[in-house]
């Protein structure tokens, strides 16, 4: 099947436009034993896990840091939750500095917190969440948040509690094709469906608040598994709930690691991709071949596949997909040895700044800095960053401790010294210019009425300049 002209015409051009890449500004290295607000002390309750996605709420001036299911990787106990953060924006140089966390949200179902293990049975969902993507919703103020173990996306108040749990599309469900008896924690038994821990990884909402956008981490396991290059993007109608289209988006490459970490509505048919390996600096990982990018996409003229099995053969035509936008790995930070992390899985974008262009701001997640033997026993992970492999030159040391310590490289003991640190959270700072950015539409003020009423006060003008001086 061919593609219609116009929509052709428009690949071409969309494909081959000209944009410059968003410019580096700064970046911050934050605490690896940071804690949150929590109240917990160790970290398995309160070390922040930084940033598995970010978010920028217009409205209120607000961001939002998303940890994941825990530093027990799906094994111990762990209630999931979201820091909203402060940062000091320098609006003529875009500038960031001053991280501090505000607020701490745990998400719970009625009382109940919902809690970073692995699903047991493994055929039931349950309290089992491992948060991947988080927006706000601009009409109501709710969360939603997307995971990875369902995969699902649920809506929360403001507090935290559990809404309601948007409808998963059947074909989207790890399952096994015979029995049809889903395995929602591992692939074992598994034909069909999302993989594990590779489900809903980027979340995005439309500005008028009418749909969420919901894209898997890669290709399921009956559409290509690990070697798969095309995955789906889901679109639901917030206000049923249920899913209204299913879109393909095919990946640079396909490699064991390569997938998705986050997905940015420009307006209602564009967004930002964050695609990446899991080379770089973290725990386990190699530090060779980095590989860390951002493109643009479009749904315009995308056929809806929620119908279309994608290794069949059927034609279908797949999101628009740019260049590349932005290459996280060329900008580095000396506090890292001037080395790229593995896990950059948050981007968003910020408040417009003094010369019109926007501050974008990409983050990471640093696993909280831990790793567990096979019994399931902790270890802090501590780096020396200088070196040319840090995670191949780093130390373990039981939790919470700074003797007893072993080296990661042979596990004979090894001493603990100011030249290594845990893995930190790291921020960066990006200006996008107005051009880059035309056809950018920031969510809708909440409530509706609100606006309506600083609109026929003439206040609103006042009302925006005063939330960016905040």
């Amino acid at each position: 099947m061919k593609l219609k002209p116009t929509i052709a015409l428009l690949s071409i051009l969309f494909a081959g436009a000209a944009q410059a890449a968003p410019t580096f500004v700064n970046g911050l290295t934050l605490d690896g034993g940071m804690l949150d607000l929590s109240g917990g002390t160790t970290v398995n309750n309160g070390r922040v896990g930084y940033f598995s996605d970010i978010y920028y709420d217009t409205n209120r001036n607000e961001w939002w840091g998303l940890s994941d299911r825990g530093p027990g990787g799906g094994t111990l106990s762990y209630d999931t939750r979201v820091q909203r953060f402060s940062l000091d924006v320098d609006y003529n140089t875009g500038a960031i500095s001053n991280f501090q966390i505000k607020q701490t949200i745990v998400f719970n179902n009625a009382g109940s917190s919902l809690n970073g293990i692995a699903p047991s049975p493994t055929s039931t969902l349950g309290l089992s969440m491992d948060p991947e993507g988080f927006v706000v919703n601009p009409k109501t103020g709710n969360f939603l948040v997307s995971d990875e173990y369902g995969p699902s996306v649920r809506e929360f108040d403001r507090n935290g509690n559990l809404l309601r749990t948007f409808a998963t599309p059947a074909n989207l469900l790890p399952r096994n094709t015979v029995s049809g008896i889903p395995n929602y924690a591992s692939d074992a038994g598994n034909t069909a469906g999302k993989r594990t821990n590779r489900g809903f990884e980027g979340l995005a909402i439309t500005p008028d608040g009418k749909y969420a956008y919901a894209m898997l981490q890669s290709a399921m396991l009956d559409e290509g598994g690990g070697d798969g290059k095309v995955n789906r993007i889901v679109k639901f109608d917030i206000e049923t709930g249920n899913a209204v289209g299913q879109y393909a988006y095919q990946m640079k490459q396909a490699k064991p690691g390569q997938g998705i970490s986050s997905l940015v509505a420009i307006n209602d048919h564009e967004f930002y991709v964050l695609e990446r390996n899991n080379r770089g600096i973290g725990v386990g990982a190699a530090l060779a071949t980095a590989d860390k990018e951002v493109y643009k996409i479009d749904l315009t003229g995308a056929t809806d596949v929620s119908n279309i099995d994608l290794d069949s053969g059927a034609a279908y035509t797949k999101v628009i997909k740019s260049g590349q936008i932005l290459d996280l790995d060329a900008d580095t930070l000396s506090a890292l040895g001037n080395k790229s992390p593995e896990k950059w899985e948050g981007l968003a974008i910020g408040p417009k700044l003094a010369d019109g262009s926007f501050l974008m701001l990409a983050g990471t997640d640093n696993d909280y800095s831990v790793t567990q033997n096979g019994s399931g026993t902790q270890f802090d992970v501590y780096f020396r960053f200088s070196d040319a492999d840090p995670y191949a030159t780093s130390i373990q040391c039981p939790l919470g401790q700074t003797t007893g310590c072993i080296s990661t490289a042979d596990a004979t003991g090894a001493t603990l010294n100011s030249d290594y640190k845990l893995l930190p959270g790291v921020l960066h700072a990006y200006k996008v210019s107005a051009t880059d950015l035309a056809g950018y539409t920031a969510p809708v003020p909440e409530p509706e009425s609100w606006a309506m009423l600083m609109a026929g006060l003439g206040l609103i003008g006042f009302t925006a300049r005063r939330r960016q001086a905040k």
